[in-house]
Parts: structure tokens; sequence; C-alpha cells
């Protein structure tokens, strides 16, 4: 427009002086217009997570959405909850944890390295028994006791609420102790997913979230496993302390709440 407006007075005899200036004022004018009614995407800004490896996935799917729907960005590292929470106390420069637990960011809160109430539960987490081998696994999850496997891969307990979980139910069952030689500790869900998959172990304790893809039928084999063998796998959202971005990071949060990401969780296999 202003190319246009400047090339004027050669362009024809007819334009008078008066006439270049009205039409540059509604320019103006105009443009001051839109910039007031510009969405927050006009001012963007991206927001760096911390997120249970779990949600790796999901997180992923969102970020799309996240951005359409806010214009913010996300960046995100995935690990063991426990291990993110080591480095968010090193200083690492995340402003959002996505746990896998409630007790971390909890933690985190108390420890002054979260902002106090902005904590709440986005997923509940479901624990799968799963085999890349179609029929391995049975829908009661007998072969734990029948045996025919040489690894069983879990998150180390120490770390990963999901390892946690796992050794939960390996006591309800009464054969923690007769399967500890064939445990295969992972240090998180990704690469107890990992072993699985590659078939370095035979079966593992995986994060439902990991194989139910929207719109796909889990591959290979898998028992659900009921909630009442191990403690409810709630998983905390926390802001932490405040820095650069912070206003995506909360918009972040916000998000997490609403029906399209709720449904999207859902779509992964989360609860409510």
């Amino acid at each position: 427009m202003r190319g246009r407006a400047e090339a004027g007075p050669t362009a024809g005899a007819g334009r008078s002086l008066s006439a270049i200036t009205r039409r540059l004022s509604l320019t103006n004018l105009l443009a001051t217009l839109a910039l007031a009614t510009l969405p927050p995407a006009a001012h963007a800004d991206s927001v760096l997570v911390a997120v249970a490896s779990n949600f790796a996935g999901p997180l992923a799917a969102l970020a799309p959405l996240f951005q359409q729907a806010t214009g913010h960005r996300l960046q995100s590292s995935a690990g063991a909850t426990l291990r993110l929470a080591t480095q968010i106390a090193a200083g690492a420069p995340y402003q959002v944890l996505l746990a896998a637990d409630q007790a971390t960011p909890a933690r985190l809160q108390a420890e002054g390295l979260a902002i106090a109430g902005s904590r709440f539960t986005y997923a509940t987490g479901r624990l799968v028994l799963w085999s890349a081998q179609p029929g391995l696994v049975d829908s009661q999850g007998e072969v734990l006791a029948r045996g025919g496997f040489k690894h069983l891969a879990i998150a180390n307990p120490k770390l990963a609420p999901y390892g946690e979980a796992a050794l939960a139910v390996l006591r309800a069952r009464g054969l923690d102790t007769t399967l500890r030689p064939r445990l295969v500790l992972a240090e998180s869900i990704a690469q107890a997913y990992q072993f699985v998959q590659t078939g370095n172990a035979e079966l593992g304790f995986v994060a439902l979230s990991q194989v139910q893809l929207p719109g796909k039928a889990p591959t290979g084999s898998l028992w659900r496993v009921p909630a009442a063998l191990h403690p409810a796998i709630h998983q905390d959202a926390v802001l932490l302390k405040p820095g650069q971005g912070q206003v995506a990071a909360q918009a972040l949060l916000d998000f997490l709440k609403s029906p399209a990401a709720k449904a999207l969780i859902q779509a992964y296999g989360f609860g409510a």
C-alpha cells in the first residue's frame, strides 16, 4: 500500500497532494485497527515443556492444535518424571512440567520451584502388559505366571511412576520375587516400550498411550491391567518458576483443560 501511495504524484497530474494525504491517513487507520483486533498469535511466544515419556506422543499431537488456538509454539523434552524433576532443581529452563504422577509437582511447589495453585490433573494413565508378538499376552495377564518368556521390561520404579505401578501389579499377583531375575529395568516408560518393541524383552509393562494411537488398532498383544491392582496414575501439570515465556506457559495449561485437548488425550487411552 505504501509503495503505491509514494508512486502516486508521478502517476497522473490529476491526483492532488490532499488526496494522497487522505489515502495515507486511511491506510494508517486501517493498519491500526487491524493490529488492535489481531488474535494472541500476533504476540506469539514459545514454551519449553518437560514431559513424562508416556505423554510425549499425545503432546506432539496437541502441539499444532495449541499453536492454532493460541499462536504460541511449544518445545518439549521427554523423560522419566523424577529425572526431569532433578533437571528442574538443577536449573533447567523448563516452564511447564507434565508429570506422570502427582507427588513430584507437589514437591516442586513445596520447594518453591513451581507456582502455588497452578497444579492440576491433566490425565489419568492406564497401565498395560504388552508384547510385540501377537498372542503372547492373554487378556487376563496369566502369561506372567505361566511363563514362556525370558525378559520382562518395566520402567525403573525409583524414577518412573509407571514402573512403580508395574511393581505393584507383580506384588498383587504374588510374582515380584519369582519374576525378579527376569526384570529388565528401563530408565523411563519410553525405554521400556523400546525394549519390547525391538524384541530385547518379550513383554513389558508400558502405558496404554504408547500402544493405542487414535484411529489405529493396537499391535501385538496386551492385557489392560485393572486399576485396582496398582495405585492410580494421576498425572499432574504444574507451572514452573517465573521466567521468559510465562504467558505461553500459562496458555498451555489453559489449553490442556479445553474440550479439544481433553478429547485428544482420551483418544490416546487416558482417563479424564
